[in-house]
């Protein structure tokens, strides 16, 4: 028997023409992509436009206009200690949440599936459905983007430092 599999994650929108950033690990391997734009309850049909698997990040395309989109910051900027906010789509039906914490660590390495990253730790709540969601600061501006945490423990989440993915 065959069968079509179904998967979610987050997301976030960086251009008002319809680019979207997420992590590759969310749609590798999809033979669709389909996103939710918030406010609307029909799924748009997207286009990866490009993936890099040495960053995690993938870029999408929705045929829109004039959409509302994030500011990017500096993860470079950051300091331990520092408002973490978390948003994305926990568990694939929780649109929207919204968890807080601190920059707990800056340039932690971290080995996710035989890949090594220099992640932002924080202590934001992540939950499997949130990975490619948007790590902000208390400026409102993307830092990171949310993908990985350690499932048998509390208060351990990563974000890929927003810095290090701008030229893709």
């Amino acid at each position: 028997q065959t069968g079509t599999a179904q998967a979610s994650g987050s997301g976030f929108i960086v251009s008002s023409d319809g680019y979207i950033v997420t992590n590759n690990h969310v749609i590798e391997g999809a033979e669709s992509v389909k996103v939710i734009i918030p406010g609307d309850t029909e799924p748009v049909d997207a286009e990866v436009v490009g993936t890099d698997t040495s960053t995690d990040v993938a870029v999408l395309k929705i045929d829109r206009e004039d959409l509302p989109y994030v500011t990017l910051g500096y993860s470079s900027a950051l300091q331990v200690g520092e408002l973490a906010v978390a948003i994305g789509n926990p568990f694939g039906d929780l649109a929207g949440t919204v968890t807080a914490g601190v920059i707990s660590a800056l340039d932690r390495e971290v080995t996710i599936v035989g890949q090594c990253y220099n992640l932002i730790q924080t202590d934001a709540s992540i939950n499997s459905g949130n990975s490619g969601g948007p790590l902000v600061n208390s400026y409102g501006e993307v830092i990171g983007i949310t993908n990985a945490k350690v499932s048998d423990a509390e208060g351990l989440g990563f974000a890929i430092p927003i810095n290090d993915i701008k030229s893709v």
